[in-house]
């Protein structure tokens, strides 16, 4: 009983205690951020295309006090997402690293993000301000 209880109260602590972690507004999208400036990213050869699948550039990663290569590799691609790749930014002598993650919005399954107002006729106008976005002039 006596044990059970102190597993009990220790989960409960170690709960609180995660929630009590204030993150900054500025920091919502940014997995991590740290003093020391990531060192040039290597070059690496990227292998030949794999049908279904796409090519995730290596980066440095923060794991314990110092940047270690993590290496590119293929991740399956996921229909309507396109894959953003890790970046680093520098911002006030801090470094912030955003992780890379899929995101929504490749409907037509280019790799890249789909434009809201786009130019579908080719005519030079956008089609919020064109009267026949279909027809070029």
């Amino acid at each position: 009983m006596k044990t059970s209880l102190t597993r009990h109260l220790a989960a409960i602590a170690a709960a609180l205690s995660l929630a009590a972690v204030a993150v900054p507004a500025s920091a919502i999208d940014v997995d991590l951020v740290v003093k020391v400036a990531p060192p040039a990213p290597r070059i690496e050869p990227v292998p030949a295309p794999r049908v279904g699948f796409i090519w995730a550039p290596g980066y440095w990663d923060w794991r314990g006090n110092q940047h270690v290569w993590v290496a590119g590799n293929w991740q399956p691609q996921r229909a309507g997402y396109r894959y953003n790749a890790p970046v680093w930014v520098e911002r006030n002598g801090e470094w912030h690293l955003t992780r890379g993650k899929w995101a929504r919005g490749d409907r037509d399954h280019d790799g890249r993000p789909n434009v809201v107002d786009r130019d579908r006729d080719g005519d030079g106008v956008r089609n919020r301000r064109d009267n026949q976005p279909a027809i070029p002039n």
